[in-house]
């Protein structure tokens, strides 16, 4: 992208964000210690006293309920690694032999977010995706992979990460959306500084990790444990105040074999 292209870009982005910004509406945080339900795997009626759903982007929100919209912010799902190769290549990130470099636990490519350009354009499509979460009337949306720097080789820095989350939060808010922080405990004051409203935190519990979101998030932390044991400590310490929950790891479908709930 010339300089030219790249100022006609941000100067698009701020006009639009600005544009939608004067007409949303504030941002309105889930329920405090609400019980809520897990469903990347797939939507499912969500249990008896569920009142916060969170879904994946390509999902309608649940009825009634509020609605967290999942959308990979960082990394491409497994299954759009050729529409990115073929439409956006240059914005994947590539080491200095010119090879795609892999999240290999879960056969995702991550986003080149280390130039003010490339996070222009990032922001452009993710910021698209965002949009169609308030189009289907989602309530907020959880970016994940922010953490994706610390399994870069060291490509990526969190100021890079910290940059084009501050664009994310933007488009976010120009849409009326609250937006939550995933992960990355290490950086929560820089999370809150960037613009994230609340935080999903997953195995916090077992990793001692919960007591620094609620520093920054107070109560606005949804906790999701994959353990049991993991999960009864967590509730013990911080049920009484943050929503914790237990799923399993696939984050099955109700009725399918394998899954689990449960909450506190």
């Amino acid at each position: 992208m010339t300089l030219a292209a790249f100022l006609g870009a941000t100067t698009f982005l701020g006009a639009a964000l600005s544009a939608g910004t004067a007409g949303a509406a504030a941002p309105v945080l889930p329920p405090a210690n609400a019980r809520a339900d897990y469903q990347l795997g797939g939507g499912y009626t969500p249990p008896a006293g569920v009142k916060v759903v969170s879904r994946d982007r390509t999902e309608r929100p649940a009825s009634g309920l509020y609605n967290i919209c999942y959308v990979n912010g960082f990394q491409t799902q497994p299954h759009e690694i050729g529409w990115w190769k073929r439409n956006h290549d240059d914005l994947l990130l590539k080491d200095a032999r010119g090879a795609y470099v892999e999240d290999e636990d879960w056969g995702e490519l991550m986003f080149d977010v280390r130039t003010p350009a490339k996070r222009a354009a990032l922001a452009g499509i993710v910021g698209d995706w965002i949009a169609g979460c308030a189009a289907r009337k989602y309530d907020a949306v959880e970016i994940d992979n922010l953490d994706t720097y610390s399994r870069s080789d060291g490509l990526i820095k969190q100021g890079h990460a910290l940059a084009f989350a501050g664009l994310l939060t933007s488009a976010a808010h120009s849409r009326g959306l609250a937006i939550a922080q995933k992960n990355s405990a290490e950086i929560v004051r820089e999370g809150r500084k960037a613009g994230f409203d609340f935080a999903v935190a997953e195995e916090c519990g077992r990793y001692d990790e919960c007591g620094a979101y609620v520093g920054e998030y107070g109560s606005n932390v949804i906790v999701v444990e994959y353990r049991r044991a993991d999960f009864t400590r967590t509730c013990g310490k911080f049920g009484a105040r943050l929503s914790v929950m237990l799923r399993d790891v696939p984050l099955r479908t109700a009725g399918k074999r394998g899954y689990v709930y449960d909450a506190c």
